[in-house]
């Protein structure tokens, strides 16, 4: 599996372009695309690449994971896979952006495909699973590939550090929960693509994170 990174809108949000390349199947992870110029470089990727989008998935709804989802379904026909946990960010989108003094460019529609823990997603031939992670969010959703060992964990775990849990939904005891009874029994070698910041590992995180 193959991992291309963009760096989105004025959170530096990652959104991840992952894809087999035999069969050129892909699935776009968090697409926070705000400015147009983001969109461009993104599509260009994909039409250079000889991408097929198969899948739009989100860790999470919050706006700064969720501003190009309207551009994604509009261009590539797929619509939002995420827990449906996480329903109401959606609902609220224009509140919780103008509360960080941000003017929403567009209105995100809601969930096409409902995601739960447990559910299997397959890419080319390899199976991404999904790790539902609540704490950063009501329906925070991680999604493992394991024969790749890489994990997309939104902003439920970073390179020392954890999500925050001030918002409306977030629960702090819920979060270190999940992370350990989910995440950290993965094997230490695992990848870990975060929503922000640099990718670390499982290891590291269960060795270094002062959270954990």
């Amino acid at each position: 599996m193959k991992v291309k990174t963009f760096v989105c809108n004025m959170l530096h949000e990652n959104c991840y372009v992952i894809y087999d390349e035999a069969s050129r199947e892909a699935a776009v992870i968090d697409p926070g695309f705000y400015w147009d110029e983001e969109k461009r470089k993104f599509a260009k990727f994909i039409e250079e690449s000889n991408l097929h989008i198969k899948y739009m998935l989100c860790t999470h709804l919050h706006f700064d994971h969720i501003f190009g989802t309207t551009f994604i379904e509009d261009t590539y026909g797929v619509k939002i896979s995420a827990s449906l946990e996480d329903s109401a960010w959606i609902q609220n989108f224009a509140r919780a952006t103008a509360h960080f003094g941000i003017q929403p460019n567009t209105l995100p529609r809601p969930v096409g495909h409902p995601l739960h823990d447990g559910d299997t997603l397959l890419l080319g031939t390899e199976m991404l699973q999904c790790i539902a992670t609540p704490g950063h969010s009501a329906g925070g959703m991680c999604f493992y590939a394991p024969e790749s060992g890489m994990l997309f964990a939104g902003d439920t775990l970073f390179q020392g550090s954890i999500g925050r849990t001030d918002f409306e939904d977030g629960n702090y005891a819920q979060l270190i929960h999940s992370i350990q009874k989910q995440l950290l029994p993965l094997p230490s070698g695992t990848i870990i693509y975060p929503g922000h910041g640099d990718p670390t590992s499982i290891g590291d995180e269960a060795q270094y994170n002062p959270y954990l």
